[in-house]
């Protein structure tokens, strides 16, 4: 099937909701044989009018949609919408605003906010099959309100003797394969206990490992080439540098207050999952991706997940998805 190459031609495609159906069964079954997601029976018929499969197995719900089983399940926005919300925010470099997608799609912004939540919450890329080799760099930042935002005598409080406000701010830490992926974690605190863990489950034992001098990653060097930048000195060292790093937290800092403008920390690493998806789908010269590779690689991470407004909102303490 010929899906479309650009933000236009995905409109228009996406439009027409058989184009919506065969591209959402080419991608959930390759021999192209609808299934029921309940039972698995092929004993199914389309009915055409309603836009629904029934299933003919003995068991209750025998009509299901294709949303059924995917981030998109209880919707009640079409396919003609889902699937270029799906295309803006993987493609958006400084990502999307709940309410562009609501004026760009014509729908509340409310709706809008939830959509996109669900889409980050495909793109969240779970346990990792591979650990991270070669060079990587590890470092974490600071994400929160700007000194220069805050009425003076607020400045004065929270601003350390340092000149660093690190107060009411959120502590990320990320861990980079150069030339590679990125994986990002919320963190607590900067101490050994914390850090060191992180570092050991990402990262292969024997890798070249770069991080500034902060306290919390002394004593890895037994098990890795490990090699220390001091800021306090200089930025770059020959290979010995976390400028990688410091890259990507400006890529996150400029979406978050440039796009979004106000995150909650509750929901903070579902950005962190928008741009990871995107930096580690990135074009490059060994693998030169395209907006319609990230979107269909994207989709293909849409089935058995689901995130209702409750869980969201965190209204349903049982389906907080807390997911680092």
């Amino acid at each position: 099937m010929e899906t479309p190459k650009t933000l236009q031609e995905a409109i228009l495609f996406f439009a027409d909701y058989e184009n919506c159906r065969q591209f959402l069964i080419a991608l959930r079954w390759l021999d192209g044989k609808v299934l029921c997601p309940r039972c698995g029976s092929d004993h199914v018929t389309y009915l055409e009018s309603a836009r629904l499969y029934k299933c003919y197995g003995k068991h209750p719900q025998a009509k299901f949609s294709l949303k059924v089983g995917t981030i998109f399940e209880d919707s009640a926005l079409g396919l003609e919408k889902w699937l270029p919300a799906m295309w803006l925010i993987v493609n958006s470099k400084n990502g999307i605003s709940s309410m562009e997608i609501s004026r760009s799609l014509g729908i509340t912004q409310k709706s809008a906010w939830h959509m996109a939540h669900r889409i980050r919450f495909a793109l969240h890329q779970g346990s990792f099959d591979s650990m991270l080799t070669g060079e990587v760099e590890a470092d974490e930042t600071f994400i929160g309100g700007k000194a220069r935002n805050m009425h003076k005598d607020v400045k004065a409080r929270r601003i350390s003797g340092q000149g660093r406000n690190v107060e009411d701010k959120i502590i990320v830490m990320g861990v980079l394969e150069r030339g590679g992926h990125v994986r990002t974690q919320v963190i607590p605190d900067r101490l050994k206990k914390t850090l060191q863990p992180i570092v050991r489950k990402h990262v292969a034992a024997g890798a070249a490992l770069f991080t500034d001098e902060m306290g919390g990653y002394k004593g890895l060097s037994e098990e890795y080439k490990h090699e220390i930048i001091d800021h306090a000195v200089q930025y770059v060292n020959g290979r010995v540098h976390t400028n990688g790093l410091e890259n990507f937290w400006s890529l996150v800092k400029r979406g978050l207050s440039g796009t979004y403008v106000s995150v909650e920390p509750f929901h903070l690493f579902r950005y962190l999952d928008e741009q990871s998806y995107r930096f580690n789908n990135r074009a490059t010269k060994d693998n030169p991706l395209n907006d319609a590779d990230r979107f269909t690689f994207a989709c293909t991470q849409i089935l058995g997940k689901r995130l209702t407004w409750n869980a969201l909102t965190g209204k349903d303490a049982s389906q907080k998805e807390w997911i680092n």
